[in-house]
């Protein structure tokens, strides 16, 4: 059940993926017991649907309760407990509650080099992270610094062209990116895409979000002739890999139709807008912060048309997305975070 489960959520089919889930733990809490480390890592995997969900509260409720649980059952630096704390500090950065992210990737981090070492791929993992939280603050140096000492390491430990390298230097250029520095990232985007492409495949899902990343670059310094001629590429190959309705799909098409926009494509723009938010609405619910964003960036379309009384109608929602929405920039993709 666990593994169909997994299969699910890969897929981005969050309900699917819940309902086993919920069947899964109950039944490990009846007959393992509740602090069980198969029972906990049940809860470690709901909590990650409901993570994907939007549900913050309801995911940080049960890694609380894993964490402790861990502590007990593991000790404090057991790797999984760490692992626990990473997923904890993963659903506060997702709140936008960056200090208390920082304060428990920290903990990991320093737990990990004493346990682990240096260099080992979960210290790096924490390095990363660490970095991502940074790069929200606006602290850019901090987490530039961060990246180049991960990614040289990485390097050396697991070669130029492994994909948690490729990742490293993706997470690098989104640094340069949302400082505008469009060069720097260009080149480096341009750089895993090549290699991503030879490793991976040309439609394997990091290849697609190399590609993805970089028409984000090319979006930022108003090449939209560029940056569509990518996105209509990964759009389509998205589909076919992922399905219709997969976030990354929906984020596919939500970019393209900002493209749109700002060509003045207005009709065109607006089917696509329309497409993403009826299917978010679906998938994820009226209330998660993707669904809200996809009503604001309609809403906009209406009013660059004129077309007040229709977006009149979405607008009272949208009001809410000040304090739902974590990221609010144009461009939806951004160089994928490291996994926990």
């Amino acid at each position: 059940m666990a593994n169909l489960a997994q299969t699910y959520y890969q897929q981005g089919r969050w309900i699917d993926a819940e309902s086993l889930e919920v069947a899964d733990l109950e039944s490990r809490k009846r007959v393992l017991g509740n602090e069980h480390p198969d029972t906990l890592m049940s809860m470690t995997n709901l909590a990650a649907t409901y993570r994907q969900q939007g549900r913050w509260s309801d995911a940080e409720s049960l890694e609380v309760a894993v964490l402790e649980a861990s502590k007990r059952v593991r000790g404090h630096e057991h790797p999984e407990t760490l692992t626990s704390m990473a997923n904890l500090a993963q659903t506060y950065y997702q709140q936008g509650r960056w200090i208390d992210a920082e304060s428990l990737e920290v903990a990991v981090l320093e737990s990990r080099k004493r346990v682990l070492g240096n260099e080992h791929p979960d210290t790096l993992t924490s390095m990363a992270n660490l970095a991502a939280t940074y790069g929200q603050q606006g602290r850019w140096s901090d987490a530039e610094d961060i990246e180049g000492v991960v990614l040289e390491a990485r390097k050396r430990v697991l070669g130029n062209e492994h994909p948690d390298t490729l990742m490293s230097m993706g997470n690098l250029a989104g640094s340069y990116h949302q400082q505008g520095r469009w060069s720097e990232a260009e080149s480096l985007e341009v750089v895993v895409l090549e290699a991503s492409k030879r490793v991976l495949g040309n439609e394997h899902p990091d290849t697609l979000t190399s590609m993805a990343n970089l028409a984000a670059t090319y979006s930022q310094q108003s090449r939209w002739s560029d940056a569509e001629g990518i996105e209509v590429v990964v759009l389509e190959a998205r589909k076919r890999v992922l399905g219709n309705e997969h976030p990354d799909t929906l984020t596919s098409m939500a970019n393209l139709a900002y493209t749109c926009y700002k060509q003045g494509q207005w009709s065109d723009a607006e089917t696509l807008q329309v497409t993403v938010l009826e299917a978010r609405m679906r998938v994820l619910g009226n209330e998660h912060p993707q669904t809200l964003r996809s009503m604001a960036k309609l809403v906009a379309n209406y009013h660059r048309q004129g077309r007040w009384s229709d977006a009149e109608s979405l607008e009272a929602t949208v009001s809410k997305t000040r304090k739902a929405m974590v990221a609010n920039d144009d461009h939806e993709n951004a160089s994928p975070l490291s996994p926990l």
